[in-house]
């Protein structure tokens, strides 16, 4: 198949690449990627509504899920170049109504390093798709008791970390906007971004790519191969930590809710972002690049640059059962899980095997998204091999 879009000369291994990637089951897809502050890949094809031979458009927007967490994360960088945010301050010195049952030393810096253990849902009540609104949401969330002791372990705050994020930012932006509002003003609309955590109603329906997913034991059976074994295990174990951090007992958050607008308008940061390739990747881009633009510190870019340090009891994630290394909301290359050039890239895969970094050594903002949704993360080997095709463009 054919992309539509462009490479800038030199580039042209990643077209081959993403082309190829048609030819291994790709539904829909987008890749972009900016380098020394210009956009050398710009690329999609494919269909973003396959049951309506719909095909995927310049303009078409897709729910990116997890990868939603990177853009939250970034949405709190700006917040600490601001001096609205301190990172090693208490949640309680925002929040006061946070700091009970256990919770009351716990800073943002471990909760965005997933340590706080507040991953759960078991404690909460959700019981339609508008209880998933950080706004709905954030009473219930002052009144959790960790898992285990903060600091101590790390574990991935699956669905709660976006909603905790979503009230500390309330609460620390003097104009007391949700986080949403103030990615749309103090991000997006500087850089004439399109991305979107809570959709506007202006939006059509029309530039939404439908996402393809699990929606039953039966379609898991064609996926067994993208779960590593552990994490599998543990998403089947009703009892596990994995399971209760995953899996509400209603399933508001599988796969095929995401393409109702009921879903996309509401506020889930760690998981209903809606954007295009070319947006996600210029967004990286401005924090690769020194953020002149959004007017960031030094101080903040050397934060998010730093490498990630693990919890006292080592890299292992007790819910995605494997290591991985956090930091201030992103996902961080440790050794065996490594992206862009060193430690001091960040940014976040989503569920299928969307991923969106920044690589502030090379000056590069990146994003592939799809509407496949299997069980890939950052191991997407379609993503993999797009991203190794532009490396060795650059390196080369």
């Amino acid at each position: 198949m054919k992309a539509n879009g462009y490479v800038e000369a030199g580039f042209e291994p990643v077209k081959d690449a993403f082309e190829q990637n048609f030819n291994k089951k790709e539904n829909g897809a987008a890749c972009a990627i900016y380098y020394q502050g210009r956009k050398v890949v710009d690329l999609w094809g494919g269909l973003a509504e396959p049951r309506l031979n719909k095909c995927w458009e310049k303009d078409t927007l897709v729910p990116v899920f997890s990868s939603t967490k990177g853009f939250a994360a970034l949405a709190v960088a700006v917040a600490h170049s601001k001096g609205w945010i301190d990172y090693d301050a208490k949640i309680s010195s925002y929040w006061a109504e946070f700091g009970t049952n256990g919770k009351e030393n716990i800073t943002i810096r471990q909760l965005l390093a997933h340590q706080a253990g507040l991953c759960t849902l078991t404690q909460l009540q959700l019981d339609k798709i508008s209880d998933l609104d950080t706004s709905h949401i954030a009473p219930q969330l002052a009144d959790l008791k960790p898992e285990w002791n903060p600091g101590s372990i790390h574990a991935y705050h699956t669905w709660t970390i976006g909603w905790f994020i979503g009230e500390i930012m309330r609460r620390a932006d003097p104009k007391g906007r949700t986080l949403g509002k103030f990615f749309h003003e103090e991000v997006a609309q500087p850089l004439h971004a399109e991305f979107f955590i809570g959709l506007p109603d202006y939006i059509p329906q029309s530039r939404l790519a439908a996402v393809q997913g699990m929606h039953s034991p039966f379609q898991l059976l064609f996926h067994l191969h993208e779960i590593p074994k552990p994490l599998l295990i543990g998403f089947l174990n009703p009892r596990s930590l994995t399971s209760r951090s995953m899996v509400d007992r209603n399933k508001l958050v599988a796969h095929e809710n995401f393409n109702k607008r009921e879903m996309l308008s509401i506020e889930l940061p760690s998981g209903n972002g809606v954007g295009d390739a070319r947006s996600m990747a210029k967004i990286y881009s401005e924090f690769a690049t020194g953020g002149k633009a959004l007017n960031l510190s030094k101080d903040t870019l050397i934060e998010i640059m730093k490498p990630a340090n693990p919890p006292f009891n080592g890299w292992y994630d007790h819910v995605n059962r494997c290591e991985v290394g956090y930091s201030l909301g992103f996902w961080k290359p440790i050794s065996g899980r490594m992206f862009g050039s060193s430690t001091h890239s960040f940014g976040h895969p989503g569920a299928g095997g969307s991923f969106c970094f920044a690589d502030p050594d090379r000056a590069v903002g990146y994003a592939y998204v799809l509407n496949k949704i299997g069980g890939y993360m950052d191991g997407n080997p379609r993503e993999n091999e797009v991203r190794k095709a532009f490396y060795q463009c650059i390196t080369n």
